[in-house]
């Protein structure tokens, strides 16, 4: 019998990551339904590359406006799926809850991430997160894993992260290394 191996994964934020948010007064909100959704450009040739490069593509999103009762369920699951399907991502984890509920998959908790790799059989230690905010470094370094901010100097609380781009396919280039690095 063989041996199986644990794969290597990116976990990605939705909003910020995935598609542009909406700026209000210097903080990011989501798209109000699918019309409104805008893949930037870059994320679909990174995503593949990331593919190429043998990482699973999973998105790891806080949706708390269901909970706060600004949009619904059925909205916020449109345009995961949308996203799943137009950037070939290989599961979503989602949380709909808000900060009051306490729940564990809430980031900066790395609840959807345990989750994920239960599901996936991901090893941590060879993954990575990409987000836009403090609470996914934050979310990927309780889950031990390289953690990517793309920095939109929002104003809010910041949290080191292990590198810090200003778009999308700068990642690739350090990612490259990385793995180069540890041939």
């Amino acid at each position: 019998m063989g041996i199986s191996r644990k794969l290597k994964a990116v976990f990605l934020d939705r909003d910020g990551v995935l598609n542009n948010p909406v700026i209000k007064e210097g903080k990011p909100y989501p798209p109000n339904n699918v019309q409104e959704v805008v893949i930037p450009t870059g994320v679909k040739e990174g995503l593949n590359e990331f593919r190429r490069l043998g990482y699973i593509l999973i998105m790891v999103t806080n949706q708390p406006d269901v909970a706060r009762g600004k949009t619904c369920r059925n909205i916020v699951n449109q345009i995961n799926d949308y996203l799943k399907d137009e950037l070939d991502l290989d599961d979503v984890f989602c949380c709909f809850h808000d900060n009051k509920d306490n729940c564990e998959c809430r980031k900066p908790k790395p609840g959807m991430i345990f989750s994920a790799c239960k599901k996936w059989e991901i090893e941590l230690e060879e993954s990575l997160l990409i987000g836009d905010r403090w609470k996914d470094i934050e979310c990927g370094k309780m889950a031990g894993v390289k953690t990517f901010l793309i920095d939109y100097n929002y104003d809010e609380k910041f949290v080191i992260p292990d590198y810090k781009v200003k778009e999308f396919r700068e990642i690739l280039l350090i990612v490259r290394r990385i793995d180069k690095n540890n041939e």
